[in-house]
């Protein structure tokens, strides 16, 4: 994970970085979770802190949102 407010293999889920917010939820996951694929929920209207940075709570709760709508 990388250094911005994130200490030796701890981060804060509360403040990710795409890429290491991708390095995360790919490992959860068991499958590839990409920069481009966080960019685009962004860009449909992920929720992402003033900086940036992922809450990871925020973005599960957005995605539960998105999948309830049967777009």
């Amino acid at each position: 994970m990388s250094d911005d407010g994130q200490q030796r293999g701890r981060f804060n889920p509360q403040s990710l970085s795409i890429p290491d917010a991708c390095r995360l939820l790919s490992s959860l996951a068991g499958a590839a979770i990409t920069e481009e694929m966080l960019r685009a929920d962004v860009a449909a209207g992920a929720p992402t802190n003033a900086d940036g940075t992922f809450n990871l709570g925020h973005y599960a709760a957005w995605l539960c949102k998105e999948m309830g709508r049967g777009d």
